[in-house]
Parts: structure tokens; sequence; C-alpha cells
């Protein structure tokens, strides 16, 4: 006969998920608060979107601040990439 599956209590795995979303909900509000300073209001909303569409399309949540840094700085490099863009059209058109 086999033995049961261990038993994972709810309550340690609503832990975690609620660890999970407290570290994703700090890492998403200081990136938006930081982009938000430098760059203004339509890139953080841009961006926090990019972020959150990542997100949802990790294979698995993210196991660690790290990961999630790892991800903002994704997001960041296409910010950049996006302002450049912008900036260098706007000289572009102003010379």
């Amino acid at each position: 006969m086999h033995s049961p599956a261990p038993y994972t209590s709810v309550a340690k795995s609503d832990s975690r998920c609620a660890d999970f979303s407290a570290m994703a909900e700090r890492e998403l509000s200081a990136f938006f608060q930081a982009v938000t300073r430098l760059f203004g209001p339509q890139q953080a909303e841009l961006s926090a979107e990019e972020w959150l569409r990542d997100l949802i399309e990790f294979d698995h949540l993210p196991a660690s601040a790290s990961e999630l840094r790892s991800l903002t700085a994704k997001v960041s490099a296409r910010l950049d990439s996006r302002v450049t863009a912008s900036q260098s059209l706007i000289e572009f058109t102003n010379a």
C-alpha cells in the first residue's frame, strides 16, 4: 500500500503566497516611484504594465527578491531604449 502524500498545510502555502505578494508589491512600487520621478507618470505606467506582463509570463513564481530584481532590470532596459529613442526623435525633429 502506498503511503499518503505528506500534508502541506494551507496556512503554510498561504503564507508563502502572501510573502511573495508582499515582495512583488514592494519591488513594483519602488520601480514605479523611481520611474515616475525620473521620467514621469506616463513612462511609469507603461513600465509597470510591462513589469506585470513579464511577471505573468514567468514559468514559475519568482522565488526570491533577486529574481524580481532581474525582472525589474529587464523592464528598465526596455524603458531606457524607449526613452533614448524618444529623445533621439525629438533631437532629430528639432535639428
